[in-house]
């Protein structure tokens, strides 16, 4: 008969912070945040090291593992506080076994994140004393206290997010204007406090400027600035293309300053997103000295949007948006006079010689069933037409007589007819004070009478002269303007316009559209509308 073997039950033993501190001392973390300049002079670093030195040290079951503090950093995220971080990685590396900290809302602004780090750390046996709240994450059995303190400690931060807010939209509505000088390029903080102009940068900014408009794009820009050697605003050789984007849309080159263009999205992300109307904004203008005259940022807001508005010329694009080509000028203006589709530059190989050609991509991609007629254009006979077309419209005598009529205009004087009748009332006004004063003389009739006419005609004649004055100030063109203007003049009339060579920024600039009409004519139709037939030798 066998019998029943003698068991011994021993208790499994949790090994916690309580347990293990029967044994050794435990390794205790204080945990501090100063996230504003008040807090930090009334509670500064070095003050909470000698109290929780103190604190630890009074303890014989206590060993200091260490201080943990981040300045300055709001307390909603924890993924930019080094040093909370680092003391999580202590936890999980069980060189900490308690942390001490004053309050749930210096642990974390953020319910979700507070009760994650106590769950994590409560499963590693790792403690967190909350003094304020006389918390002991080890011996409470529910985690509804903590939920509690940290949503008053959210609900708190929220708050306060609000009132700054608040307090940004104010200072928005009185045009206050505040500048990131640090990736301004061009402008520095004044004496005054108001933006400077910095001239090595501002020649940058204008640079960039008149290339876009001279047709390049934003590569070529680029390259063109990495070349030359010129530096961001942050003092990088290497440029990139959203960055030169952003200068050419930038309304601060303007003078003018487009306030929340971007907003905080919450509290606890802190996530910035672009305001596409969910937001006012606030447009301050004139609010400083301009690096760009209006007139070229205008057409350069237009030449942008032209730009992002192409669409595909090809069926064999993927996607309807077109692309804008900077390297050859016909690219974005030749267009075919049989169907209306752009032309592109083509490369012919035969028997190792090269030809360029340009032909209708229509033509070029589904052969005559769509375009039956469009010709091929060689590019050298092209080009020749084109600067032909461009001298004969330079040289011409029409032209010359639409610039003399263009800066007639300038100079012809608004107003003139109310000019003169101002100019001959005057003079009977004069005439009647004379004739009063004949009368005065003869002594023929009241004095008293005479004295009311003469007011009146000095009230008209006050109201009338100050009219005058005002007229002819509009109308009177300065010596200096004048002087421009002769100098145009003269030049239209004694300097000859001619184009030797094809120039792709010189044809963006005068010529709207080329139709290839057949393969012996084109037509060059000029900004202003204005149209040149020209044949193709």
């Amino acid at each position: 008969m066998s019998t029943a073997p003698n068991v011994t039950v021993i208790p499994a033993k949790v090994q916690t912070a309580e347990s293990r501190s029967k044994y050794h001392q435990l390794r205790v973390a204080a945990y501090c945040r100063v996230s504003t300049a008040q807090e930090e002079q009334q509670n500064s670093y070095q003050v909470q090291i000698a109290y929780y030195t103190d604190l630890i040290n009074r303890k014989k079951e206590w060993t200091l593992a260490g201080i943990f503090a981040d300045e300055g950093i709001s307390g909603t995220q924890t993924k930019k506080r080094t040093e909370f971080n680092r003391m999580i990685r202590m936890c999980r590396n069980k060189k900490i076994d308690l942390v001490i900290t004053k309050s749930i809302s210096r642990f974390a602004r953020n319910t979700v994140d507070c009760l994650e780090y106590v769950r994590q750390l409560k499963d590693l046996g790792i403690g967190v004393i909350f003094e304020k709240e006389n918390i002991n994450t080890l011996t409470m059995t529910s985690e509804f206290m903590i939920a509690l303190y940290g949503s008053f400690a959210q609900a708190e931060s929220e708050s306060i997010s609000k009132n700054v807010s608040w307090g940004k939209e104010k200072a928005y509505r009185e045009g206050k204007v505040q500048f990131q000088y640090k990736y301004l390029l061009g402008y520095q903080k004044g004496e005054d406090g108001k933006p400077e102009i910095v001239p090595e940068e501002a020649e940058t900014v204008r640079l960039i400027y008149t290339l876009f408009l001279d047709g390049y794009s934003m590569s070529r820009i680029k390259k063109l600035l990495e070349n030359k050697g010129i530096l961001t605003s942050q003092g990088n050789k290497v440029w990139n293309e959203s960055l030169i984007r952003s200068i050419l849309k930038n309304e601060k080159y303007v003078g003018d300053a487009l306030l929340q263009k971007t907003y905080t999205l919450d509290c606890i992300t802190h996530k910035v997103v672009k305001n596409y109307g969910e937001r006012p904004m606030y447009l301050v203008t004139d609010h400083h000295e301009p690096i760009i005259d209006r007139d070229t940022y205008n057409r350069v807001q237009q030449e942008l949007a032209r730009r992002s508005s192409k669409r595909k010329v090809s069926d064999k694009t993927i996607t309807e948006q077109g692309k804008y080509s900077s390297k050859y000028a016909l690219t974005e203006l030749l267009i075919c006079g049989k169907c209306g589709t752009p032309y592109r530059r083509t490369t012919w190989t035969s028997r190792e010689k090269k030809l360029i050609v340009w032909r209708c991509i229509s033509r070029l991609e589904h052969g005559r069933r769509y375009c039956p007629d469009s010709p091929t254009i060689k590019e050298e006979q092209l080009h020749k037409a084109i600067v032909r077309a461009i001298n004969n419209y330079y040289c011409g005598n029409d032209v010359e007589k639409i610039l003399k009529a263009n800066i007639s205009n300038v100079l012809e004087c608004h107003g003139q007819e109310e000019i003169a009748a101002i100019e001959k009332r005057l003079k009977e006004i004069d005439k009647a004070r004379n004739d009063l004063i004949s009368l005065i003389a003869t002594g023929g009739c009241d004095e008293d009478k005479l004295d009311s006419e003469f007011e009146k005609l000095y009230e008209e004649e006050q109201s009338l002269s100050e009219r005058l004055a005002m007229l002819k100030s509009k109308n009177q063109t300065s010596a200096e303007t004048q002087a421009k203007l002769d100098k145009i003049i003269d030049m239209i009339e004694h300097e000859k316009f001619e184009l030797e060579t094809f120039d792709n920024v010189l044809i963006r600039k005068l010529i709207e559209c080329v139709k290839v009409l057949n393969k012996a004519e084109i037509l060059v139709i000029f900004k202003g509308g204005y149209e040149v037939r020209e044949e193709i030798e």
